[in-house]
């Protein structure tokens, strides 16, 4: 089946499904040059042409490698801001593709050239479709290490480019294609970094006796972390501890003098971050010494939770219904525990972040990933409809 065949249904506007070709292959373009953040150089560039040629007034070089496209029509007075990010990953690629990264070490395997794509051929079509206000386009980099949206934030987007509410998609491996996923309130998680050092004192593996062995400790922390949620976290609310890395020593019979650990931490609700931090720090700190050895702890807040805005959310939603109809929305789309810098726009305007199915594709950050081409049109569909409804 096609990807026009397949979605030639309900919901997608014709004029989009007259571009997808064009858009398809310019999506695969972006596939084989990926750029990692703040390096979107050449991703940025075709977009400031594409949105230049469709009539939009375009503003380069925010935070860096951002690109602002920005369409008035008509006597409305609402202004509605579309974000779409465009870096890429430190990955090497094993897809096998024909259009796989050229680029070595680099690649997309988190759909953003399939987010650009999207709002490019939803830009197009805007272009010429009827909506009374102010159109705001978002091309943002820089999203993979979260820093690009709360660099635009910090050098004035909305001060300089005023929205009454931001909206953004994220395509979902593992929910069926094209099905779109709606939450309002706490939608992915804050996302905490800690790194510890377990610090003892080492020596020959045949006298333990004369060391503080800071493997031991290590390894009594990382089984005493698994309590926090378990024990210190409201079982109704979602908190992840994960020790992603440990690392200590380099003979079989010598103990270090030290063990580092690194810790990823996530949560939706602050006052469960708060508490996460205060039992990982307290909990480190005390197994340590229970064996002797010094925990020194550097514990640091990262990006907050992407928190959806009722109104905004149900308002996106209705327009997914009317367009696509109720069995293309997922029914109960559950919060995600990924992290998304969307929060930062999140919580300087009102708007709501959602989800478009990618099917039974490899999970994001995953050399063997690829974003289903199938989703621009329904996806670049919804853009168009959700504009003109707000844009009345």
């Amino acid at each position: 089946m096609t990807i026009h065949t397949a979605l030639a249904d309900r919901g997608i506007d014709p004029g989009i499904l007259a571009t997808l070709d064009e858009f398809t292959a310019f999506r695969r373009d972006l596939h084989r040059h990926p750029e990692l953040a703040f390096r979107e150089t050449r991703t940025s560039g075709l977009v400031a042409e594409r949105l230049h040629a469709y009539g939009y007034a375009v503003t380069t070089g925010l935070a860096g490698t951002g690109v602002v496209g920005v369409l008035r029509k008509g006597t409305g007075e609402r202004r509605l801001g579309l974000r779409a990010d465009m870096d890429a990953l430190p990955i090497r690629e094993r897809t096998g593709l024909s259009y796989a990264s050229a680029a070595d070490g680099t690649m997309h395997a988190c759909g953003h050239d399939g987010h650009t794509a999207i709002l490019l051929a939803a830009a197009r079509r805007l272009a010429e479709a009827d909506f009374s206000g102010t159109l705001t386009l978002i091309f943002q980099p820089a999203e993979e290490i979260g820093a690009g949206a709360r660099k635009l934030v910090s050098e004035g987007l909305f001060a300089r480019f005023p929205v009454d509410a931001v909206f953004g998609l994220h395509n979902w491996p593992g929910v069926p294609r094209g099905q779109f996923g709606f939450v309002a309130g706490p939608a992915m998680a804050a996302v905490d970094k800690a790194e510890i050092r377990v610090v003892g004192r080492g020596g020959h593996g045949a006298s333990p006796h004369e060391t503080v062995d800071p493997v031991v400790a290590a390894a009594a922390i990382v089984l005493a972390l698994q309590s926090v949620v378990a024990r210190n976290v409201d079982p109704r609310e979602a908190a992840v501890v994960t020790v992603g890395a440990i690392h200590g020593g380099e003979a079989s019979n010598v103990i270090p003098d030290r063990v580092d650990l690194k810790l990823t931490i996530r949560s939706f609700d602050p006052t469960v971050r708060r508490r996460l931090e205060d039992r990982i720090v307290a909990l480190t700190r005390d197994q340590a010494a229970s064996y002797g050895a010094q925990a020194e702890i550097e514990y640091r807040r990262g990006l907050p939770t992407v928190f959806n805005h009722a109104a905004e959310t149900a308002f996106a939603r209705e327009v997914a219904l009317a367009a696509f109809g109720a069995e293309r929305l997922e029914a109960d789309f559950k919060p995600r525990m990924a992290s998304e810098d969307f929060a930062y726009l999140l919580e300087a305007r009102p708007g709501s972040y959602l989800f478009v199915g990618n099917g039974d594709s490899a999970p994001l950050h995953s050399p063997e990933y690829d974003f289903d081409d199938a989703l621009i049109a329904p996806a670049a569909s919804f853009w168009v409809r959700l504009v003109r409804t707000f844009l009345v």
